[in-house]
């Protein structure tokens, strides 16, 4: 049964401590167990026309499409470990539905906004909320649950050492005094615990991954209402803005892609395929204007 199944896999990732993966198992899980009304189903009977169901359902309550690649690909993930672990005989039941990467709509924000966020009076909820946000950025674009488990240990002769949840990369970052300042502030919240920053303890108390998370999101759309923006700020906002200003200053792909700690340029480009087109725009009037084409002739 592929509730079963899941479950057992899902089991198997935590063991694995492959935390982030597992929790994208349980995400998918209770989204198909929500479509079929908790009723589970054979693996075998995961067929085409149940998927493209599922699909349907998923569009029906509004979600984009690579949100419905997402649930896709996992359950093809599953499908397929099924499968080499011979539970059920080889298929191809994901043919049919969505399973790519559309292009995303713009998430960077500008160094205007950034330079903002910097210099606003905030509530303290909310100034650590931009603080962590600052960090991130600070931080080229370090992913939340990668800050979250940032230790103590991980500043080591000036530079954070940490591997990536997401790939198991190692990175390197230089130790700037701006990060050093969002540490020391927080400093007194992490007393007693491994953590560099108060996301999964604070004061003390353990907090779980997903209601940091939560509350994290939460408190930047209370911000971007607050600084008058038209799209809310996310944990996601400052990795996608670090990469686009680099990319504005110059920085060649190869180094920004080093620097977020992408396995391959290729996802370095799906972050940078909304580039404010005023850049694009601007290298176009440089090639367009009109004395430099009459220079040519």
């Amino acid at each position: 049964m592929l509730f079963v199944f899941m479950q057992y896999k899902i089991q198997e990732l935590k063991d694995k401590n492959k935390i982030n993966t597992a929790r994208k198992y349980a995400v998918t899980l209770r989204r198909f167990s929500a479509y079929r009304n908790l009723t589970d189903i054979p693996l075998e009977e995961l067929t085409t026309k149940e998927l493209k169901s599922f699909e349907d359902y998923l569009v029906g309550r509004g979600m984009v499409m690579n949100t419905v690649s997402f649930y896709m690909r996992i359950l093809r993930a599953v499908y397929n470990k099924a499968i080499i672990e011979g539970v059920i005989p080889p298929g191809k039941p994901f043919a049919t539905v969505y399973t790519g990467v559309a292009r995303t709509k713009k998430r960077a924000i500008d160094e205007k906004i950034i330079r903002q966020l910097q210099l606003f009076q905030l509530k303290p909820n909310l100034a650590f909320a931009r603080d962590m946000f600052l960090f991130s950025f600070y931080t080229r674009g370090m992913s939340f649950i990668d800050m979250a488990n940032l230790k103590k240990d991980s500043v080591i002769n000036g530079v954070i050492a940490y591997k990536r949840k997401k790939t198991g990369q190692q990175i390197l970052v230089g130790l700037e005094p701006c990060m050093t300042e969002i540490i020391k502030r927080y400093g007194e919240m992490t007393k007693g615990s491994d953590y560099l920053l108060p996301l999964l303890y604070r004061n003390g108390e353990a907090i779980k991954y997903e209601t940091a998370l939560r509350s994290q999101n939460q408190r930047l759309k209370n911000i971007s209402k607050q600084l008058g923006l038209l799209k809310n700020l996310t944990t996601y906002v400052s990795r996608h803005t670090w990469a686009t200003i680099a990319r504005s200053k110059g920085i060649s792909l190869p180094i920004i892609s080093e620097g977020m700690g992408h396995t391959s340029e290729q996802t370095t480009r799906i972050y940078l395929s909304s580039l404010d087109h005023r850049i694009i725009d601007r290298a176009n009037r440089k090639i367009i204007r009109k004395e430099n084409l009459e220079g040519r002739l």
